[in-house]
């Protein structure tokens, strides 16, 4: 739990493989929500998703091993980590274009 006035952690990642089209968007906007983790993807145009989660240790690892593995109908071949920074005020989980 991230206490008042606390920034939050926040880790983004590259999706690829199977992962426009399948509904990968949706599906980690739900599991977003379950966990309570604040965040955002969308598609990029090579094909990948780009993932942006902000929260407590515990429930990020939860979605990232969800990342992991996708919805049904996703084949994720490779899950690169890159460098981010919290983005204050940010609450809940989107999809952005």
């Amino acid at each position: 739990m991230i206490g008042r006035g606390e920034e939050p952690a926040a880790r983004r990642f590259l999706v690829a493989g199977r992962v426009q089209g399948v509904g990968f968007r949706f599906s980690a906007q739900q599991v977003g929500e379950r966990l309570r983790v604040a965040g955002w993807a969308r598609n990029l145009a090579d094909g990948r998703v780009e993932v942006h989660l902000q929260g407590g240790p515990g429930a990020m690892e939860g979605m990232v091993d969800w990342l992991r593995r996708g919805p049904a109908g996703a084949a994720v071949t490779s899950l690169e980590e890159v460098p981010t920074a919290a983005e204050p005020g940010l609450e809940g989980f989107v999809i952005r274009g």
